[in-house]
């Protein structure tokens, strides 16, 4: 059984370089351009049963924020789904911040493949 990871970042690009990452790795990978749009995903995939293993998110997004999606999260049935947030943001009060608001884990953008993929499997059980 394949692990499901979401990842939510309004950059095409991204999304995209981190979908390559995890589906090369074995992985399946669904997105969201934003919070919003990744609650409405999440809500699609409770409804049809599906597991969700890690979030990862972006913090700086149009519509809904990370730090905000990530608090929606933890409100709702996905709130033990370990969640990473992926960002350009390094500065301690926006780490501690995403803690408090529920992220496992915080890597800053950009990334190297084989540090997401070394995060990514330390959250999935």
């Amino acid at each position: 059984m394949k692990k499901t990871v979401l990842i939510v970042d309004d950059s095409a690009t991204l999304r995209a370089s981190v979908q390559y990452v995890l589906t090369e790795a074995g992985y399946h990978v669904e997105e969201a351009v934003d919070g919003q749009k990744g609650l409405d995903v999440l809500e699609k995939l409770h409804i049809h049963d599906v597991k969700i293993d890690v979030i990862i998110t972006d913090i700086n997004m149009p519509n809904m924020d990370g730090i905000s999606f990530i608090r929606e999260i933890k409100k709702g049935p996905f709130k033990f789904v370990p969640i990473l947030v992926l960002t350009t943001e390094s500065e301690h009060a926006k780490k501690l911040e995403g803690k408090a608001a529920g992220a496992a884990g915080w890597l800053v953008k950009p990334f190297k493949p084989e540090q997401l993929l070394w995060v990514v499997k330390k959250f999935i059980r």
